[in-house]
């Protein structure tokens, strides 16, 4: 048995791994983490079926061509050597990830701001926590992140902000859902446009207008002011600026956010009157044109209470990858450098003294819009990328693709093979995936954990650290990365974190700067702060100031309430919001090996209020078009009540390798906050437009199927087999032929007619192949023809079934993805007297696991309450 640390979200559980010998593992919680307890979430407990070795990338490529690594790495070495050479520093850049473990962060920064001379180097987490970095910085003087996970619990108010906890961040949802139960008084708000499932466990629910979260809490500041809930004495000795916001404040209109009065004076008064205040946010507040100001309103609120750096109160940030914090401690954004320093002339010179350099640059690199911009335009002539998916995740995504092919050299280290961004780039480095990765990873609550291997590098695969340190050999710099191992590079962090630090830096692990690897490879949890020699009571920030600013107080930021930019207009009238879906990671180069994960959401949907889309000619499972001034993309329409007329929303999982025109980063917004460069994710001005197709179709088959050219497909894996669901505008009859045909090479074999459309590929008694296409979307025929897949060889009763358009059972989709659980399970046993979230665990386990299924669980139970009354 192996302990790690979970490669998802910014959580950080820490997990149990037992493999079983034969490239598998089992993997379960590890009780003994902090972060988790032993709890899980669905992609945790599916991590076992994630790690196989198909469309893994496991030789280094150049142009197409396998090479030796001596060849790739001499190419990625002269090409970068001859482009500073010719055109300077500044010409290059990395691309790097929340996804690295720290030792592989620490290395990609060193090379690039120490060595090579430029500040170029951004990562991922700038789409995810830059604004967070900046809010804290312009309070602060540093980006700390003053409280601990336990604060949830301890909390008697809980404000949510722009944070679906219940999807995106499962396990932190489950203690706070278990501490509301032993705490029924706890009062939790949930601050979000959309109804999301989160607001199953809330007390309140403000669903305010997109982009308002400024105006809110600028009328909760002055409002807790005027009755008199300033913590004078802490105001007083520990902050400046109060004045100023409080003006700016009051300027502020709170009819912007669109909302009841009556819910406006009881989140108002639940706030004025609760000490023990926790305000959580997540990528709502973030992911925006004013996300820094957002972030700096909410905070303003807990400075004038003084409720921050004790025991249940606070503001918490909660980060989506789960090593966006190592990242910031390494200085893996471009506006930052190594243990949490800047660009003040101090610094620069603190850092290069370390690293034995002068070529540590005096000013900040490009962010990652305006670097992909800059690719676009030349002036950036090479461009590093290390485990992440640029070309389908940024905004305006066929821009980046655009920008790749113009570059002079593109390359990138990558674990999968099958990637939007591995195709587009020249030089493809084999990386170390999860399973096999060696280093430490840092949580949302500033813990760091060890992520330890537990099966071999498969290929020719090497860990991003060793690709790196070898092309900084090949640049003449081999001394200063001369590293044996992680360890070593864990020290040179843990040192530079204490060097010429006198307390004057909040992150500090010095504590670690000289274990032996022994003592590395055994490494528990722990939360930083951890200087050498000391013994803190706390690590909780701030309680009794000790800020970092010079003058070691913290500021108040004076925030105005503006609209987002790129507002809704007559041409484009609806609000595009895009986040994650409860199953599904990032761009799904892992979650989509799981076939349990495809259960619940299994293609890319336009979430619209039955208004919109009645007002469009549009039903649900119609395919729409979704434009804007930037892009499109296709997709399934779903009605939903959670959102108001005029928003939309959509997931941004989707690729060019799982469905072609549902890459709805296409369309979205490039704009980004001025201050911090985090692109505005979560407002996009678009139009929404049914697409005639003529006919939907689904299809399993057991080998991929080149498909021809269809107006919408979403590719899943099911259970042995690959699925397909499709749609098109050419006529029914031609698409029949071509999708069959299409089926038999793949999937060679006798093909046989059923009744409804239906026909199947059966070969020696086995199905290789079947496909359901009509005119009108059947959304039940996967889970129906699902079943015979799973089966060695079908008798003549199950044939006839098959043929007859298959199993008459209709699951519903998967409602527990943890445990494989239906909704027609979970509605059989409501309807047989499960009315309670026990009973329903109890005959069906759903809910049981990771509990993110739980409010849907609630919506049945609810639903069915109604229909046994009558």
């Amino acid at each position: 048995m192996i302990r790690t640390t979970c490669p998802y979200c910014g959580v950080g559980c820490g997990l149990k791994i037992t493999p079983d010998g034969k490239g598998g593992a089992d993997v379960v919680g590890d009780p003994d983490h902090p972060a988790n307890r032993g709890r899980i979430c669905s992609k945790g407990a599916a991590l076992g079926e994630t790690l196989s070795l198909e469309d893994r990338l496991l030789h280094p490529e150049v142009d197409g061509r396998h090479v030796s690594w001596d060849s790739a790495l001499d190419t990625v070495a002269d090409g970068f050597r001859e482009i500073v050479t010719r055109h300077g520093p500044d010409t290059v850049a990395f691309y790097v990830s929340g996804q690295l473990l720290t030792e592989d962060y620490y290395a990609a920064n060193k090379l690039i701001k120490g060595f090579i001379g430029t500040a170029n180097i951004d990562t991922n987490s700038r789409l995810c926590m830059a604004s967070s970095v900046a809010g804290h910085k312009r309070a602060f003087g540093s980006d700390t992140v003053p409280g601990l996970y336990e604060d949830f619990e301890l909390a008697d108010l809980v404000v949510l902000v722009g944070s679906n906890l219940a999807w995106c961040h499962p396990v932190l949802f489950q203690r706070l859902e278990a501490a509301k139960r032993v705490r029924p008084a706890m009062r939790i708000v949930v601050v979000d446009p959309r109804r999301t499932e989160t607001c199953d466990i809330a007390d309140l629910h403000l669903g305010l207008r997109p982009g308002s979260d400024v105006a809110l809490f600028n009328a909760l500041l002055a409002e807790l002011q005027r009755r008199g809930a300033t913590a004078k004495r802490f105001v007083d000795k520990h902050t400046v600026g109060m004045d100023d916001a409080l003006i700016a404040a009051r300027a502020s209109d709170v009819g912007q956010c669109d909302l009841p009065k009556a819910d406006l004076e009881t989140f108002f008064d639940w706030f004025a009157r609760t000490e023990k205040t926790v305000t959580l946010y997540s990528q709502g507040v973030n992911q925006s044109s004013a996300g820094v100001d957002k972030v700096n309103a909410l905070i303003n609120c807990h400075l004038l209470t003084g409720r921050i750096g004790r025991p249940g109160m606070g503001p918490f940030s909660i980060t989506g990858q789960p090593n966006a914090m190592g990242g910031r401690e390494v200085g893996a954004l471009s506006n930052t450098l190594a243990a949490h320093m800047d660009f003040a002339l101090e610094d620069v010179g603190r850092v290069g003294r370390f690293w034995n350099t002068n070529r540590v640059p005096r000013k900040a690199g490009l962010k990652a819009v305006e670097l992909f911009e800059a690719v676009r335009a030349g002036r950036v002539k090479a461009v590093w990328i290390m485990a992440t998916n640029p070309v389908a995740s940024l905004p305006n995504a066929d821009a980046v693709r655009a920008a790749l092919a113009a570059c002079e050299l593109s390359v990138v280290s990558e674990a999968i093979r099958a990637s939007d961004t591995v195709d587009a780039c020249r030089v493809r480095l084999p990386a170390l995936a999860w399973a096999e990765k060696n280093g430490t990873v840092t949580n949302s609550e500033r813990g760091i954990s060890r992520q330890r291997p537990f099966l071999p590098p498969p290929g020719e695969a090497r860990q991003d650290w060793w690709i790196i340190a070898e092309v900084a050999r090949r640049l003449g710099h081999g001394e200063a990365f001369a590293w044996k191992g992680v360890a070593d590079i864990f020290r040179e962090h843990a040192r530079l974190s204490a060097f010429e630090n006198d307390g004057q830096r909040d992150f500090d692990i010095g504590a670690y700067a000289d274990i032996d690897d022994s003592a590395y490879d055994s490494l528990k949890p722990f939360v930083w702060p951890a200087a050498k020699g000391s013994h803190p009571t706390t690590t909780r920030f701030f309680a009794d100031g000790g800020f970092f600013h010079s003058d070691g107080r913290a500021r108040f930021i004076a925030t105005a309430a503006r609209e987002p930019l790129h507002a809704p207009s007559t041409e484009w009238p609806i609000r595009l919001n895009t986040g994650r879906v409860r199953d599904q990671w990032h761009t799904m180069t892992r979650t989509a090996k799981s076939p349990r994960l495809a259960g619940h959401r299994p293609e890319p949907t336009i979430e619209l209020n039955a208004i919109d889309a009645a007002q469009r000619g549009l039903q649900d499972g119609d395919i729409a078009e979704v434009i804007s001034a930037w892009g499109r993309a296709a997709l399934r329409v779903h009605l939903s009540r959670a959102l108001r007329q005029g928003e939309a929303f959509a997931p941004m999982h989707w690729t060019a390798q799982l469905s072609r025109a549902g890459r709805i980063n296409a369309a979205v917004n490039p704009a980004v906050d001025p201050i911090s460069g985090q692109p505005e994710l979560k407002h996009t001005p678009v139009e929404v437009r049914r697409v005639a197709v003529q006919w939907h179709g689904t299809i399993l088959a057991r080998r991929p199927i080149m498909l021809p050219a269809v107006t919408y497909w979403a590719r899943i894996r099911g259970a042995g087999c690959h699925a397909y669901l499709l749609a098109g505008e050419q006529p029914l009859a031609s698409a029949r032929r071509a999708l069959s045909a299409a089926m038999r090479t793949a999937n060679p074999g006798p093909w046989v007619d059923g009744e409804d459309a239906l026909g199947a590929v059966i070969s020696d008694g086995r199905l290789e192949a079947v496909m359901r296409i009509g005119k009108a979307h059947d959304e039940t025929a996967r889970d129906r023809l699902a079943p015979f897949m799973a089966v060695a060889q079908l008798d003549s009763e199950q044939r006839c079934v098959l043929l007859h358009g298959g199993d008459a059972a209709d699951r519903g989709g998967e409602i527990c993805a943890c445990l494989g659980v239906s909704n027609a399970s979970v509605q059989a046993a409501i309807a047989n007297g499960a009315m309670t979230l026990d009973a329903v665990g109890a005959v069906t386990k759903a809910g049981t696991s990771c509990g993110s299924c739980r409010p849907e669980i609630r919506a049945l139970l609810r639903a069915a309450r109604p229909r046994q009354a009558a």
